[in-house]
C-alpha cells in the first residue's frame, strides 16, 4: 500500500512540479515529529538543510546530520524521525525520469551520501524561487552527478532480522552508553553467546563489539547535531562521560575508529 507522509499541524509546505518528472517539496518540521513508516511512488533525495533527523528503512537506521542526505528508492518502507529542528528539502524523481537519465540501476537501493558543497548548494538552489526550467533542468543534473553510493557510513547502524538478535540489538539501541556484556545479553533473548555473536556477525557484517561501538558513536553524534543545531557548544569531556567512556581520550580513539575524526574535527567540520 503507497502511504503518503503524514500531514503536520502548523508545518508550511511548498510543493513545486518542474515539469519533467521531479518534484519538489520544502517542509520544517519540529524536533520530536515521527512520519511514521510509509512508501512513496516516486524515488527521493532527502536533505536536511539545517537540523538532524533519523531514518530508518529494512536495511537500518542512519542518523543524517547536515553534511548527508539519504536516496530513498521508490516503494521502499522507510520512517524518519526529527531529533532536532529541521529545513527539509526533498526532491521526488519519478521513475520514468530515472530510467531516460540512466541511473535507475545505480539507485536501486537506500544509501547515505556525504553532501559536497557543490550537492548543498545545488539543491538550496533549487529552492530560491526563481523558477527558470533551463536552470532549473541544470541543477537537478548537477545534484544527481553528486550522487554516489556510499558502502558505509559513520552514521548508520545495520538492524539484524532474526528474532534474538534484533531483539538484542533494541536492548542495545535502547542505552548504548551502556556496558553491554554479549553473554547477559544473550540470556535475555534466549540463546548463547556463541549463536549471538555469530548472528550479529551474519546478519549486520559486524562483530558484536563493534556494532555496539557503533550505536554508541552514533549516539554521540546524535547529542553533538542537537547541541550544534541549537547554537550550544559541544563539550566532548560530558559527552564522553555521558556515554559511558572512561576517559576522553578513550572516547576520541573509538570516535575515529569509526568516522575517521576525532570529535573535536567532527564539530569543526560542521
Amino acid at each position: 500500500m503507497i502511504v503518503a507522509e503524514m500531514p503536520i499541524t502548523e508545518i508550511r509546505a511548498t510543493h513545486r512540479a518542474t515539469g519533467d518528472g521531479v518534484h519538489l517539496v520544502a517542509r520544517n518540521y519540529r524536533k520530536g515529529v515521527r512520519l511514521d513508516t510509509h512508501m512513496h511512488r516516486e524515488a527521493q533525495l532527502v536533505y536536511a538543510a539545517k537540523g538532524t533527523m533519523q531514518v530508518t528503512t529494512p536495511k537500518g537506521r542512519w542518523l543524517v546530520p547536515p553534511d548527508r542526505a539519504v536516496w530513498v528508492p521508490a516503494r521502499l518502507e522507510h520512517a524518519i524521525d526529527v531529533l532536532a529542528d529541521i529545513e527539509m528539502r526533498t526532491l521526488y524523481f519519478d521513475l520514468k525520469w530515472l530510467k531516460r537519465a540512466k541511473r535507475s540501476g545505480s539507485l536501486s537501493s537506500e544509501f547515505v551520501v556525504r553532501v559536497s558543497p557543490l550537492l548543498h548548494q545545488a539543491i538550496l538552489a533549487l529552492f530560491d524561487h526563481r523558477n527558470q526550467p533551463d536552470r532549473t533542468a541544470l541543477l537537478i543534473k548537477l545534484a544527481m552527478l553528486e550522487l554516489h553510493q556510499a558502502e558505509d557510513s559513520a552514521t548508520f547502524i545495520p538492524l539484524p532480522h532474526e528474532p534474538r538478535c534484533r531483539r538484542a540489538a533494541d536492548i542495545v539501541l535502547r542505552a548504548p552508553q551502556a556496558s553491554h556484556e554479549i553473554e547477559r545479553l544473550a540470556h535475555k533473548v534466549g540463546t548463547s553467546a556463541r549463536t549471538l555473536s555469530r548472528l550479529f556477525s551474519s546478519e549486520t557484517q559486524l562483530s558484536f563489539k563493534s556494532w555496539c561501538q557503533r550505536a554508541r558513536i552514533a549516539a554521540a553524534i546524535e547529542k553533538m547535531s542537537e547541541k550544534m543545531s541549537m547554537g550550544k557548544s559541544v563539550s566532548v569531556k560530558k559527552l564522553a562521560a555521558e556515554l559511558g567512556y572512561a576517559s576522553v581520550p578513550a572516547f576520541s580513539h573509538a570516535f575515529r575508529q569509526v568516522t575517521g575524526k576525532t570529535p573535536t574535527e567532527f564539530v569543526d567540520t560542521k
